[in-house]
């Protein structure tokens, strides 16, 4: 039931979002705890300019790194792109498949998912297909998928493990994962669990790092620690004892 209500309340927050009936004060966003630019915030988490530019409607800045970033898609390459948010990565990823690849993007709120959708008609873009899921049961064929990638998504996820067993089982054998997500340093103390704002964000549904990586590493994936961005926590966190975590995931034998 608690579950449940978790969703209810991340799809109604990240739905307002979308509409422009909410500030952007959610997961990753800029300008509610810092006083950066958006753009600068944009580089600091591997955004090169000419991509932000390239997608401006297509960006409500919800992110926390950039998963296109740390591995070279192929034109040929299936994307699956798990909620990374506002479809940006995803729309990164279409571009660098272009026709010859596809890019599959999954979300639980339907707001996102139309919103995707008129922005990529307006792209043009014609390889990517928006699927409104829960990415705790994918609805994707076993070892079909060539890479992973999600974008400070999995923080939010009621059930952490459940995702990682999906991503292993649509991966094809030796293909790879790139993950970006929040992570706790230190358990919450009592004032931040109360805090609306880390409530609304990434943060108060995030698990501490340790936690995280046991999940995944009971799953036969082998982890590769690409980059811990610890200095997120002082530009857009307001020093609580977080990290986003950059990670490759190697589907291995199970």
């Amino acid at each position: 039931m608690e579950q449940n209500s978790n969703k209810d309340f991340i799809k109604q927050f990240y739905g307002k979002i979308a509409k422009n009936e909410q500030s952007s004060c959610g997961c990753n966003s800029c300008g509610c705890w810092t006083n950066m630019s958006n753009e600068d915030i944009a580089q600091s988490i591997w955004y090169w300019e000419n991509e932000i530019q390239n997608l401006w409607d297509a960006n409500l800045w919800l992110w926390c790194g950039n998963p296109t970033w740390m591995w070279n898609i192929q034109k040929w390459d299936t994307v699956l792109d798990l909620g990374s948010w506002a479809w940006f990565d995803c729309f990164l990823a279409v571009k660098q498949t272009w026709k010859s690849g596809k890019v599959i993007w999954v979300d639980m709120t339907p707001e996102m998912i139309a919103k995707a959708k008129e922005n990529a008609k307006k792209l043009n873009y014609n390889n990517v297909e928006f699927l409104l899921w829960d990415i705790e049961e994918l609805p994707i064929e076993d070892n079909s998928i060539d890479v992973v990638i999600s974008n400070c998504v999995i923080n939010l996820a009621t059930n952490k493990t459940k995702v990682f067993e999906e991503i292993f089982r649509v991966l094809k054998k030796w293909w790879k994962s790139y993950i970006s997500d929040i992570v706790l340093l230190k358990d919450l103390s009592k004032e931040e669990k109360e805090n609306k704002e880390l409530i609304a964000g990434c943060v108060w549904w995030a698990i501490l790092k340790d936690e995280y990586l046991e999940i995944i590493k009971k799953i036969w994936f082998e982890v590769n620690i690409l980059w811990e961005d610890k200095d997120i926590s002082e530009r857009q966190y307001n020093w609580v004892a977080l990290e986003s975590l950059k990670l490759e995931l190697i589907k291995s034998i199970k």
